[in-house]
């Protein structure tokens, strides 16, 4: 007589199962045929929305169909939409798999049953009796663990375990996964996401969420899965708006660019604020003070004045010939009408789009008056006529952004007008071209000016929206450029993560208030994250003695990992410095999981060709990299400036003097600093040759991880 099996053996039946049933409904999919449609287009339009239904049906090997289960009490109102009977169970996992008869196999970790997975406690259960998580080695369940949420005498669930009556404090498995080591691209946390960020998460997609998050706090893997929320909760409204996220430059974005796939969401915009103000081509550099004053928030009135002054105010009344006689509007009343457009308060363009139709009206009227007879067919020929077009073209004529600022930049007199009494002498010389482009498009942009073309560009015309923006690292954005991204979400809503402390450039936001006010959302939610879960506390304790010197007030992060991790100073000889970086990334390369090899941009170059020489292989994500597939390396150089948020198992910190030193001020240097020095999931290595920051103080003993 066989055994029966056990718990652990009747959920892996039970995966089985669910993979058997999404097998169908992949199979069903694909049976379905779009040229049965009514017509070409419907069935160009089905073809698609059937191809990402079979795309969203994949079936990953290598991981579980779910990664959790919840056991709920008889009743619950508002978990499942229904009664549930004593002992009525649900897995959770990341998309919902039904078997032939409708009924739920696999429950989409989005959907409202799943909140109280990642949200129940023993202080409020939410109707929950048991919350199972599962152990995961390629794709195989290995392990589960329960917590027990709610005691009640009559609650006897099938599979109960001895265990059962031992609430632990602390999930080991979900530790586990937190910490478990890991290369290549960002990975989702669906099945870690704690209750802190859960409540962001499924934040409605009426409110715009500022999250600051210190290093190691998931802000950037929340805004992300907020994301992929609000696409399964709003779907309808967002497949015709869209979904937008922004990055701080294309290693970040490759490096999160998986997390959204992998939950189902492909039809994502991601962008980096350069790709975003794509508006010419950048072809010159400026000093520090002339990018900080061409991002400052009064630019925007600088502009608004310098389009609309093109404007002319009519000295002579506009008079149209039809057949023998000559219609005459005066001059005044021209002015009324250009007094109601721009009380109307339209874009430029929309106002002159406007313009002839107003003028054909007002000349109808005069027409009226004598006793002709008009219609709606003689007023659009006379908006078409030459006499009409030629007024308007003269009074109101057509710009584009690039013709504006070029105007604005190379001629004093202009620039003046504009500027009265919003900037000063010499800041109106700071912005002048001191050698004048001959033409617009002989003109030396530079990477500020490319959001000053973008908010002439939507005084013009209104630029594309988007239902939902999730911008990360918002700290680094000017005003202007904030103004530019804020316009993208126009009246919907967006997600800012950020990190005062981590602000890298001379213009990053001081407070969340300024920030958000460009932005557009003065009305927000101001979430603080401050629980690390992936920064050990060795690294980011030493980190964060930086914390007084470039972000007065900000709490230290706590993390709250088991394992306090490893942190290593070793000061060594200048022409040592390579050779013992190098002896570093080998030790560090020794355990599974990734290394990121952090140096001073301008020695890139030069500890590339050294580690190539000492057999290192490694990728680099520095723009001047030639080997692709840097994410498949276990060893990655990474230049300080492309570090912000990407993550290591295991880093090594090349001269923390000069990564400081590189930037223009010492604030900024630090904060730089910071970032570089919180990419460390398990461990960090620093070597250098040159002092330390005084800010770090001494140096700490290496402190060893726990095994």
């Amino acid at each position: 007589m066989s055994a029966a099996p056990s718990e652990l053996e009747r959920e892996q039946a039970f995966l089985v199962h669910a993979r058997a049933q999404l097998r169908r409904m992949r199979e069903l999919a694909q049976s379905l045929d779009a040229a049965k449609a009514s017509d070409a287009i419907s069935a160009e339009a089905l073809g698609a929305v059937l191809a990402r239904r079979v795309a969203s049906l994949q079936d990953d090997p290598r991981t579980t169909l779910f990664f959790g289960r919840i056991d709920l009490l008889e009743g619950i109102e508002g978990i499942g939409g229904r009664g549930l009977g004593l002992g009525a169970s649900f897995h959770i996992g990341r998309r919902h798999v039904t078997d032939d008869a409708g009924d739920p196999v696999v429950v989409d970790w989005r959907a409202p049953v799943s909140t109280a997975f990642y949200r129940a406690s023993t202080a409020e259960p939410m109707g929950v009796v048991r919350r199972r998580r599962f152990g995961v080695d390629h794709g195989r369940l290995t392990a589960f663990e329960d917590e027990i949420l709610t005691r009640r005498p009559d609650a006897v669930l099938p599979g109960s375990l001895t265990t059962h009556g031992v609430e632990r404090r602390r999930s080991a498995l979900l530790a586990a996964e937190i910490e478990r080591p890991r290369m290549g691209p960002m990975r989702d946390i669906v099945s870690t996401i704690q209750p802190e960020q859960d409540e962001i998460v499924r934040s409605d997609l009426g409110v715009t969420v500022c999250v600051q998050g210190a290093p190691g706090t998931g802000k950037t893997a929340v805004g992300l899965h907020r994301a992929a929320w609000l696409l399964y909760s709003f779907r309808s409204r967002l497949e015709r708006s869209g979904v937008l996220v922004i990055g701080p430059n294309r290693a970040f974005l490759d490096h999160i660019g998986a997390v959204l796939p992998s939950l189902g969401e492909v039809r994502v915009e991601h962008a980096t604020i350069e790709s975003l103000l794509d508006h010419a081509r950048v072809r010159a550099s400026e000093a520090v003070d002339v990018a900080v004053l061409k991002g400052d928030p009064r630019l925007a009135r600088v502009l608004e004045r310098a389009v609309w002054n093109r404007v002319k105010r009519p000295e002579e009344p506009l008079i149209v010939p039809r057949g023998v006689r000559r219609w005459r509007v005066p001059a005044a009343e021209v002015s009324g009408i250009f007094d109601e457009l721009r009380r109307r308060d339209v874009r430029y363009g929309t106002a002159r789009d406007l313009l002839p139709q107003r003028l054909a009206h007002h000349v109808l009227l005069v027409m009226e008056k004598s006793g002709e007879i008009t219609d709606d067919r003689v007023q659009d020929a006379v908006a078409r006529s030459s006499p009409v077009r030629a007024y308007v073209k003269h009074l109101w004529p057509a710009l584009d952004p690039a013709a504006v600022l070029h105007g604005l930049f190379s001629d004093p007199a202009r620039l003046a007008d504009a500027a009265d009494g919003i900037l000063d002498d010499d800041e109106q010389r700071l912005l002048l071209w001191r050698r004048p482009a001959r033409s617009k498009g002989a003109a030396r942009w530079t990477f500020a000016d490319l959001a000053l073309l973008d908010e002439v560009g939507d005084l013009l015309g209104r630029v594309g929206r988007h239902g939902h923006v999730v911008l990360d690292e918002a700290q680094d954005l000017s005003p202007m450029q904030l103004r530019a991204v804020g316009r993208r979400a126009g009246s919907g809503s967006l997600t800012v993560l950020g990190d005062i402390a981590q602000g890298t450039t001379p213009w990053s936001a001081t407070s969340w208030t300024a920030a958000m006010s460009h932005l557009g959302k003065a009305e927000h939610d101001l979430v603080v994250l401050d629980r690390g879960f992936r920064v050990p506390a060795a690294v980011i304790d030493y980190a964060a003695r930086l914390l007084p010197a470039i972000a007065p007030g900000l709490g230290a992060p706590r993390s709250v990992r088991e394992n306090a991790g490893r942190l290593e100073v070793h000061a060594v000889a200048g022409d040592q410095l390579h050779s013992e970086v190098g002896a570093a990334v080998v030790q560090a390369a020794r355990e599974p999981g990734s290394v990121g090899v952090i140096a001073p941009d301008a020695v890139v170059g030069a500890l590339s060709a050294d580690l190539a020489a000492l057999g290192i292989r490694h990728g680099r994500l520095d723009r001047d990299a030639s080997e692709p597939g840097d994410d498949d390396h276990q060893v990655v150089l990474v230049p300080a400036t492309v570090a912000k948020g990407l993550e290591f198992d295991r880093t090594v910190v090349v001269e923390p003097a000069a990564i400081a030193a590189a930037e223009p001020d010492g604030r900024t240097g630090l904060r730089r600093l910071y970032v570089v020095l919180t990419r460390a999931v398990s461990e960090t290595t620093i070597v250098h040759s040159l002092p330390l920051p005084a800010e770090l103080g001494a140096s700490p003993e290496a402190s060893p991880g726990a095994d």
